[in-house]
């Protein structure tokens, strides 16, 4: 194991637990404390098995996911598009490391306000489509897949495991639509997928002790702790990009 495999693991470790407490968060976390030590396209690329496995398992966690799959196919299919549009033009390192950073700062920002927007129901039909293109963009310039997925998807008014499915839903086929625009980029060969298989067992096993941990502390102080963290990183990416 090199120096640069421990801090990897440790990393999917803690973006794992933070996942099992709150359900999401571990790309966005993983992406941002990789991308203290690397580009974002090879941190990307480390979030594929990881991202897609515990989102596979956040998905069929709860109820039957085919009433859900046909009420959000069209946000699907507009993460799909946007994400292999946006692959094909890809930001350099710099660039892609403030995107990320800014991208962070207005997650943290509109968790640590509590936003809340409602969404009409009859809004849905040709807003759902136009929210996942955008979170197919940022998806390809940043690797993060909460902007704008998450604060839509709590717009809707869904019941919480609804929610917790929806995201989950949207989170897999942000990364499986991120591992296709990788492979053809050439961003996800044999040592990259090596290293993010091995990242599953960490990022599992910090999910399963995070399912049990918030059994036993207050959610709300978990979160604004992780906001926090995201925050602080949001700028520390933005000003050394500079």
């Amino acid at each position: 194991m090199d120096t640069t495999t421990f801090p990897i693991l440790a990393i999917f470790l803690a973006a794992g637990l933070v996942k099992g407490v709150t359900g999401m968060g571990l790309p966005t976390l993983a992406m941002a404390l990789l991308s203290l030590h690397m580009p974002p396209l090879q941190a990307a690329g480390l979030l594929v098995v990881p991202s897609l496995l515990t989102n596979l398992w956040q998905l069929l966690a709860g109820a039957p996911v085919y009433a859900l799959w046909l009420r959000f196919a069209p946000m699907m299919a507009g993460i799909c598009a946007g994400t292999l549009v946006g692959s094909a033009f890809a930001l350099p390192g710099e660039s892609g490391s403030i995107v990320l950073g800014l991208a962070l700062l207005a997650y943290a920002a509109i968790g640590l306000a509590r936003v809340r927007w409602r969404v009409a129901p009859d809004a849905e039909d040709w807003l759902s489509p136009l929210m996942g293109i955008f979170t197919g963009l940022l998806t390809a310039a940043t690797g993060v897949f909460v902007l704008p997925a998450v604060p839509y998807l709590q717009a809707l008014d869904l019941e919480r495991d609804e929610l917790v499915q929806a995201m989950g839903l949207s989170f897999m086929v942000s990364t499986m639509a991120l591992a296709v625009a990788l492979a053809a980029r050439g961003a996800w060969g044999i040592e990259v997928a090596g290293l993010s298989f091995a990242a599953q067992i960490p990022a599992l096993a910090g999910m399963l002790f995070g399912q049990r941990l918030r059994k036993r502390m207050q959610p709300e102080l978990f979160r604004r702790c992780f906001l926090a963290v995201l925050l602080l990183v949001g700028v520390h990416l933005v000003i050394s990009s500079f």
